[in-house]
């Protein structure tokens, strides 16, 4: 599946400009860990871009059934291990623990997108090109900082061999890349 079909796949679930916005910067993220690890770019992006699916779907009941709606809507769109990453990226609904690398980069992957985000917004010019990986780390350590972005989701990073500081610069690079898609 291409970056342009996965958006416009997510556009007729998803309405939300920010969430758009979110999902086409962990699809940049995914592109991005798939080529370090020697995968499938495409899929790993199509994943990312898809990953929330479902999320205006399910309203009330995210935690309970946020991923196994994405799965009912992709079972014939998608590869079945990208379905079972997406599947797996929200832990409280997930029948199984994140295993493959896919799942822990998704998650990973996904999660640390917020956490750059919030900290191009306390930027003056609120851009993500200003952004400088030192500052996503200190923000990490910040716990009232972005406090719903799951520090430990994102070191997840760890289990797929890409220490935290290698991950952080890999995935600003990325979000950086998509700036203007995600007017940032």
């Amino acid at each position: 599946m291409t970056k342009q079909e996965a958006l416009s796949l997510l556009k007729q679930y998803v309405k939300n400009e920010n969430m758009i916005r979110h999902c086409i910067a962990s699809g940049a993220v995914l592109y991005d860990l798939a080529q370090k690890l020697g995968c499938d770019k495409e899929l790993w992006q199509a994943a990312g871009i898809l990953h929330d699916i479902d999320v205006e779907l399910v309203g009330d009941d995210i935690m309970k059934n946020h991923g196994t709606k994405a799965r009912e809507i992709l079972k014939d769109k998608l590869d079945e291990q990208a379905i079972a990453a997406i599947e797996a990226h929200n832990e409280h609904a997930n029948i199984r623990a994140r295993s493959t690398t896919f799942d822990h980069a998704l998650a990973a992957g996904e999660t640390i997108t917020g956490l750059i985000t919030a900290t191009a917004y306390v930027y003056p010019d609120r851009k993500v090109s200003s952004v400088k990986p030192k500052s996503i780390i200190k923000r990490m350590k910040e716990k009232n900082f972005a406090a719903s972005v799951n520090r430990n989701t994102i070191m997840e990073c760890e289990k797929i061999g890409i220490p935290l500081q290698e991950f952080t610069e890999i995935s600003l690079s990325a979000m950086q890349n998509a700036a203007e898609e995600l007017g940032l």
